[in-house]
């Protein structure tokens, strides 16, 4: 399909953090770290400006003329409302670049990416008021037929879907879920049967951004209400608030009036998507529609008109938190999440926040309720503008919500108590992104991660820490003390990482063996069954396909269902796994179209599997300083370089005097080297520590 390039996301960690973005639809605000200064300095420091008409244009036309924000986006609208009276409402550089046309508030469309789910969670709750629905209800008494699996004793409510505390396990958006297959149509129900998840963990337990609790949602607004989806927000809600420009359907107007999503300054061109109509991201509207569902909410639920579309009782619920790790940082009310946190001041519980994202389209509406104010904010580019946005507001016009706490002196734990913090933290939804937490020599935690390093961190508070950013790191502790998730302000804080288990290791695995750290890691993380009376074979030879497949589970890319491209694969235990990795591009077949999947691979094979993942993110002249000895055949010699460079390797790779690496290349890998490689994907730095070890014997 024309739009592919859109999902040719790279398997490796360099690009996971895109996962949960541009893939799934959710808010990941990774790019915080750096926007939070540059918002500051985009705020000029300012403090206590009142906020009115005057004021805020000047801000924004300020803002928007930064040289680091036009570079963000081709075009974005924005809208400012306050005490029932639009502010402001503008439009900033092109809808579509080509013709130079402009955006419009209101008139250029886009798309609201997970902005929606802020609108089904509305209809939900005018089916509570009229008591169609329940909030406490089990979701089995409004799904007919559909079936999933709960082991646990609580049910999944229609309260854990509006929170994203369901306790199913992911299911995110497909890559083949956004096409340009105009004439398909695939209903609401018929998308909720073929991918209905099953409940992992204890529903109402634990935070993990939802999107196909959303989904799930929008087939029971349709169940209750006894009218399609699309209808009844049509009916229901966008009529009410005088919303002529917002729909899930794809209309010939709204396509017309819609702004062309860009990617790397490449237009992308107008998709659809899967199902047809998708209650958790296919909303469109313009600014100036989102203006009146704002005022409308901080006006306790009545529109222009004076009718009501919500009840007071609904919007108190919806401006309401539901769940928190911690008080400073709670995760969601119903419809709404937390706003990104402002160093020193973690997430304020007096604003709510919904954003979204879809290829070629970011968006953030954030709400101050006692401030009776609300903004919107959308862009034709995928990036970190709304965060700098967010912060550079609130800087400005209410500072009392970026207040740094004076946090009281805390008598910090024990480093033995601080022990049970320790170890490997996987993400709820981007299963890609994992955590390591251990104890300094100091008495301290040490945090790091793939994307942003090692980071020190120093308690504040009962399962507080804080870091040298001054950035929050919570952790959720169970009745017996043990400790069972965190949430961290950086790759995701959309969503709780769950500890790993204790590792029970393998019979074969002794404490001393070489490898058995890593082993160990990959067993805590669930990758390999926790018993500790099945044999590991670290010495047996890793296969094709059975490398492929554990690359694809700790990447936590979904598997394609394509019949597979190579013949000899059709009907093997990892055919979709290998069929994945092809249509990423990280692997071809020989001449004949085989791919010998059950053949032993060799170092330097998968070494190129890697290499092929990385999509030119390391140029040559980079790899250039790396020294190599022994064999390795021409063909590999950039993929092994960059497995040297990067320290994707166990204790087999010896480094020479002479600081050149004998890196094994064309020996059959096993699987213990294999668990190694695996690891150190999930949990080094991109720059892996190993890259920079001193040589054997005497110094070079």
């Amino acid at each position: 399909m024309k739009n592919r390039k859109i999902w040719k996301v790279a398997s490796t960690k360099w690009a996971k953090a895109l996962l949960a973005s541009t893939l799934a639809l959710t808010l990941v605000p990774s790019t915080f770290a750096s926007a939070a200064p540059a918002a500051q300095s985009a705020a000029a420091k300012q403090t206590d400006t009142a906020l009115t008409a005057s004021s805020v244009n000047a801000f924004l036309d300020e803002f928007f003329a930064l040289d680091e924000v036009k570079e963000m986006a081709p075009g974005a609208a924005v809208v400012v409302v306050k005490n029932g009276k639009t502010l402001a409402e503008k439009g900033y550089g092109y809808a579509k670049v080509d013709g130079k046309k402009k955006v419009d508030p209101q008139n250029t469309v886009f798309r609201m990416a997970s902005v929606s789910k802020t609108f089904v969670a509305a209809a939900a709750m005018q089916l509570v008021e009229q008591g169609k629905l329940g909030l406490d209800d089990d979701i089995r008494t409004y799904l007919g037929d559909i079936t999933f699996d709960n082991p646990f004793a609580e049910p999944v409510t229609v309260a854990d879907l509006l929170t994203h505390r369901s306790g199913f396990q992911i299911q995110d958006i497909l890559q083949e879920d956004v096409h340009d297959d105009f004439d398909e149509r695939v209903s609401i129900e018929d998308y909720v049967r073929k991918y209905m998840p099953d409940v992992v963990r204890e529903p109402g337990t634990a935070y993990m951004y939802d999107n196909f609790a959303y989904l799930l949602l929008g087939y029971i607004v349709e169940r209750a209400s006894g009218t399609p989806f699309e209808t009844y927000m049509q009916k229901n809600v966008f009529s009410p608030l005088g919303m002529k420009s917002s729909s899930f359907m794809l209309s010939d107007d709204l396509v017309k009036r819609s702004a062309e999503g860009y990617s790397g300054g490449e237009p992308l061109g107008i998709y659809t998507l899967r199902p047809t109509v998708m209650p958790e991201g296919g909303m469109l509207s313009t600014a100036g529609d989102i203006a009146k569902f704002m005022t409308a909410f901080l006006n306790d639920g009545k529109t222009a008109s004076g009718a009501s579309f919500l009840k007071p009782d609904s919007v108190a619920s919806m401006e309401t938190y539901r769940s928190s790790i911690h008080p400073l940082l709670p995760d969601t009310t119903y419809g709404f999440e937390a706003p990104s946190q402002l160093p020193g001041a973690g997430s304020s519980d007096k604003v709510i926040t919904k954003a979204g994202d879809m290829p070629g389209a970011s968006s953030l509406m954030f709400l101050i309720p006692e401030q009776d104010t609300g903004v919107f904010v959308v862009y034709n580019e995928n990036g970190g503008l709304r965060e700098m946005l967010y912060a550079a507001f609130i800087y400005r016009f209410f500072p009392q919500y970026a207040k740094e706490i004076n946090f009281p002196a805390y008598a910090a734990e024990s480093p033995e108590q601080l022990n049970r913090y320790a170890g490997l933290y996987k993400d709820l939804r981007v299963e890609s992104v994992v955590s390591k937490l251990g104890t300094s020599n100091r008495g301290r935690m040490v945090m790091s991660d793939p994307l942003t390093g090692e980071r020190a961190l120093r308690q504040v508070a009962d399962g507080l820490f804080i870091d040298a950013d001054k950035m929050l790191v919570a952790f959720k502790t169970e009745s017996d003390g043990s400790v069972s998730y965190l949430k961290e302000p950086y790759l995701n804080p959309a969503g709780y990482e769950q500890k790993g288990l204790e590792p029970a290791g393998f019979n074969d695995i002794p404490s001393t063996h070489p490898y058995s750290k890593y082993i160990l890691d990959l067993q805590s993380l669930r990758y390999y069954p926790n018993d500790p009376n099945l044999s590991f074979g670290p010495d047996q030879p890793v296969t094709r396909g059975e490398y492929v497949d554990m690359l694809m589970r700790t990447s936590a890319i979904p598997l394609s269902e394509n019949a597979p491209e190579f013949s000899d694969v059709k009907g093997h235990p990892y055919a979709a796994a290998i069929q994945t990795a092809y249509e990423y591009g990280l692997i071809s077949g020989s001449a004949k179209g085989q791919f010998n999947p059950d053949r032993p691979i060799t170092r330097q094979e998968a070494a190129a599997i890697i290499y092929n993942s990385t999509a030119g993110l390391y140029p040559e002249e980079l790899l250039s300083s790396v020294k190599l000895t022994g064999k390795t055949d021409k063909w590999a010699v950039p993929a092994v370089k960059l497995m040297v460079l990067l320290g994707y390797y166990g204790p087999e790779v010896k480094i020479n005097a002479a600081g050149a690496a004998d890196y094994q290349s064309k020996k059959v890998l096993t699987r213990a080297e294999n668990a190694a490689i695996n690891d150190l994907l999930l949990t080094s730095t991109v720059l892996g520590s190993q890259s920079l070890q001193k040589p054997e014997g005497p110094a070079a």
